[in-house]
């Protein structure tokens, strides 16, 4: 038999010898209009272990899922998100007659099926974005991630039982101490600054290593022999079979 399948819904990896944790990325960036609830349904079904998305928010305060500033690139309409109401984002069309979803719309989707990846994208998203989680109860089923580490410092300060992903782009060479002082259980690192000297410190420190965001399977298994904690790709059917041809999933 192989080994169980694991949606981490609440414990936290242990490092090497664990299975290998498919994040989503953007709901399932590459199959469905990303952020959309059609890509985190697609997702779901593909049995991923955790949907990454980004959370932005409105002119008015609303919560909504999109990963640029503007709504240019993945809708029909135009304008900076700041400057626009969630009455004037939700009319446009994200992709296949979807419309941008709000944070709570995502919660409630993957309630009790996945672990949420969200990424605060902006400053002041992490108290709101903190207290919609209260609400719902869910603090056990998402992680927060951001390049913003301010904002990962708030969201620990509001509620220290949110879990923290450190996002890096340049690694600095203390990276994983920078992360543990943030209060984070993870490095959440582009894909190709993975080495295994990162991946041994990190676990020597008990934090998790989490790889973004590669969509070729000659990269995806370097990071399986490297002994990450999880990848994200925008194809996690592909990730999800070469999980199961290295025996990690």
């Amino acid at each position: 038999m192989g080994r169980p399948r694991r949606r981490d819904l609440s414990a936290m990896a242990t490092g090497v010898g664990q299975n290998v944790v498919v994040t989503s990325h953007r709901g399932a960036g590459s199959l469905e209009p990303e952020n959309t609830l059609r890509a985190i349904r697609r997702a779901v079904a593909l049995g991923v272990d955790q949907i990454e998305i980004d959370v932005q928010l409105t002119t008015d305060g609303h919560l909504i899922l999109m990963h640029d500033l503007t709504v240019d690139r993945t809708t029909n309409g135009s304008g900076k998100i700041a400057e626009l109401t969630f009455a004037e984002i939700r009319q446009l069309d994200a992709g296949n007659g979807e419309r941008v979803p709000t944070l709570d719309e995502a919660l409630a989707l993957v309630k009790g099926k996945v672990t949420l990846q969200i990424e605060l994208k902006g400053p002041g998203t992490a108290a709101p974005v903190g207290r919609t989680i209260e609400a719902t109860k869910q603090e056990d089923q998402v992680i927060l991630t951001s390049f913003m580490h301010q904002e990962l410092k708030d969201a620990h300060r509001l509620n220290p039982r949110l879990r923290l992903g450190a996002l890096w782009g340049r690694l600095p060479a203390d990276v994983v101490q920078q992360t543990k002082q943030l209060g984070a259980e993870a490095l959440h690192i582009w894909h190709e600054f993975v080495d295994q000297h990162l991946v041994t410190e990190a676990h020597a420190q008990g934090l998790l290593v989490r790889a973004w965001n590669t969509s070729k399977e000659e990269e995806m298994r370097r990071l399986i022999d490297l002994g990450v904690d999880a990848i994200g790709s925008d194809r996690p059917d592909i990730l999800i079979a070469v999980c199961r041809q290295a025996g990690v999933r």
